[in-house]
């Protein structure tokens, strides 16, 4: 991670952007308050909006409790039955 100090650098946004398009970059202003700025991952933005799907996190906590176990022969048994 690479640190922009805004008290003493003069970055512009394009530059910044640039450079967040090879490592993830923290940006200190004069005030002291920091921002993270980096590319976005198709995938890992996926995951990151799926964890915010509480109906979904919730369903699988509970599917994640099921202790009941089917051997594959068992599972083939039932769905040559339907």
């Amino acid at each position: 991670m690479r640190t922009i100090d805004l008290s003493t650098t003069n970055a512009n946004l394009t530059e910044v952007l640039s450079l967040a398009g090879d490592e993830t970059i923290l940006i200190r202003t004069p005030e002291g308050r920091e921002f993270v700025i980096s590319e976005v991952d198709d995938f890992a933005h996926e995951v990151a909006l799926t964890a915010q799907n509480k109906e979904l996190m919730e369903f699988l906590a509970f599917r994640s409790k099921e202790t009941k176990r089917h051997s594959i022969s068992k599972v083939r048994e039932m769905l040559n039955q339907e």
